[in-house]
């Protein structure tokens, strides 16, 4: 079996969930016996030293079977490529590698048309598409967001799309919405990684009868062992991930300001990430404005920022600098890998209300909630968990492992074969 994988980005070149993910999958087919996998991952033309002139499809760091797209022009309203010459590439790269399976982690900078392309260029092959977002349905950034007050969108309409974005009709809107629906025709079958996304997904209108929950599996599974650091208080909290707005790191920010005024500061913070330069103007000004503020502090008193992205296996190190690890989302995180990466060594998670994280992370028993969006409903949960007695013991202990790679290798692998069962 030939299973080509499509993923925005690699992972060495800009981390990110999706793109781990796919890549851990990628992996784990290459370990099967009989199976012959590929990997084609998107990039954008900031990479200007991946670009040639001329160049559409090329090798990636000298390795077999993983591949870079070399995307340009894309239209991000309809997302599609401009001009012919990529979807060209790509319909001869799809008939040199005639692949039994094409499983899609994302259509950003391929282009949605090129599912459709597929279909017509691969009459027999079986195409999968995982969504790790909800760019199909929203146009702000997939993440259901509105941007007129920063509240979770429920549904996306016409007009509540105009709403955040006035200079587009609503025909525009719903016009989108046609040509999405029309090549996600295309796919076979959908997965998602958590249960309240094939939720929002039917009711948008994708069938429900092609929909699968495939939870994201990463490592072995199992707990990693730490070393032991019993103190009075459990009052050191970390953040892990990327420096932009959906992120919500500032809701950190602002919490740590509210404890101060109180006169509350017997807690750390560490802050662990990059891509800081892709933040918005006004969040990037804050969080920089913020701390360089930091180091005028006593050094007892900062706010400690590592600076720069860390590989997985940096992870035992930094998780085992704290007690907590936050993932403060302003959006419904479709599953958040940081999570599992927490529970991997026994950190429970402090984590906003909504989405993959409060599925997944059940207040009280694994981890921690607080009103997502809101750094005073944070600075609470900060002040109770550094605080309360026998808290920590009472939610570390309901940790369990997060699934492996290799259930999530073989679900996937089942899929490939046989597909979703017929309903009834």
């Amino acid at each position: 079996m030939k299973v080509l994988l499509l993923s925005l980005y690699h992972p060495e070149l800009v981390r990110g969930g999706a793109q781990q993910i796919c890549h851990d999958l990628f992996e784990g087919l290459q370990e099967i016996e009989g199976l012959n996998p590929t990997l084609l991952a998107a990039v954008d033309p900031s990479m200007t030293h991946l670009y040639k002139s001329g160049a559409r499809i090329t090798g990636f760091d000298g390795r077999a079977d993983e591949f870079v797209f070399l995307s340009r022009g894309y239209d991000y309203f309809w997302n599609r490529l401009e001009g012919d010459d990529l979807a060209e590439a790509f319909e001869n790269f799809l008939l040199q590698v005639q692949p039994d399976v094409v499983h899609f982690h994302h259509f950003l900078l391929f282009g949605l048309d090129l599912l459709t392309l597929t279909r017509r260029t691969l009459p027999d092959a079986r195409i999968i598409f995982t969504f790790h977002e909800f760019l199909a349905v929203c146009m702000a950034n997939g993440q259901m967001v509105r941007r007129t007050d920063g509240s979770i969108c429920n549904r996306a309409t016409p007009i509540r799309c105009h709403q955040c974005f006035p200079e587009i009709s609503p025909e525009y809107f719903f016009m989108r919405e046609m040509w999405v629906k029309r090549h996600l025709d295309s796919v076979d079958l959908f997965t998602m990684p958590s249960r309240f996304m094939i939720d929002l997904y039917a009711k948008w209108g994708v069938d429900p009868d092609r929909l699968a929950h495939v939870t994201n599996g990463q490592g072995d599974g199992a707990l990693k062992p730490m070393p032991s650091r019993p103190r009075a208080r459990r009052n050191r909290f970390g953040f892990f991930g990327q420096m932009v707005d959906n992120k919500g790191v500032w809701v950190i920010l602002e919490a740590v300001s509210l404890l101060r005024a109180e006169g509350f500061t017997d807690f750390v913070v560490e802050l662990n990430g990059d891509n800081l330069q892709y933040a918005s103007e006004s969040r990037r000004t804050e969080i920089e404005d913020f701390l360089k503020a930091e180091r005028a502090r006593p050094i007892e008193d900062q706010i400690l920022f590592h600076n720069g992205a860390y590989e997985v296996s940096q992870l035992s190190t930094l998780m085992g600098r704290v007690d907590w690890c936050v993932v403060p989302s302003v959006w419904r995180e479709a599953f958040g890998l940081v999570v599992s990466e927490a529970w991997m060594h026994g950190r429970p998670v402090i984590c906003s209300d909504v989405g993959g994280m409060a599925e997944r992370v059940i207040d009280g028993e694994n981890g921690l909630h607080f009103a997502v969006g809101d750094p005073r409903s944070l600075a609470e949960v900060i002040r109770r968990a550094s605080t309360e007695k026998d808290l920590w013991d009472r939610v570390a202990a309901g940790v369990r492992p997060h699934e492996s790679r290799d259930v999530m290798v073989d679900r996937f692998l089942d899929l490939y074969r046989n597909g979703l069962p017929t309903p009834g």
